[in-house]
């Protein structure tokens, strides 16, 4: 759509409530053109803007976790053993990661 040529016009009319409504959903929706704000709005209805800060935690949290598999690995092939402490932390980095992932799925869930 974005390379269509665009020749058709269409203008209207707000009051000075309307625009500061729609320029305030703009901001949070993290559109910056108003042209393009309003165009995504007349043609899907609404716009959805992802914090993806949450999903940012929840890699780190994965990353860490996917250290930890992999150091208790190495120890449990050097020395034949796993210790009790180091699958107490894996768990805890397990539940921390679903977690996070319980809260993205409740704020999609509300969108």
């Amino acid at each position: 759509m974005d390379k269509q040529i665009r020749n058709s016009n269409m203008h209207f009319r707000v009051t000075e409530q309307e625009r500061e409504m729609i320029e305030r959903r703009m901001a949070q929706s993290g559109i910056k053109s108003l042209r393009a704000y309003m165009l995504k709005m007349a043609v899907d209805g609404r716009v959805i803007h992802v914090e993806l800060e949450s999903v940012r935690e929840m890699v780190r949290l994965l990353s860490n976790a996917t250290n930890n598999i992999n150091q208790i690995a190495r120890r449990a092939n050097e020395t034949g053993s796993i210790y009790a402490a180091d699958l107490d932390e894996l768990r805890g980095r397990y539940d921390e990661l679903w977690g996070q992932a319980k809260e993205i799925l409740r704020k999609l869930a509300a969108i």
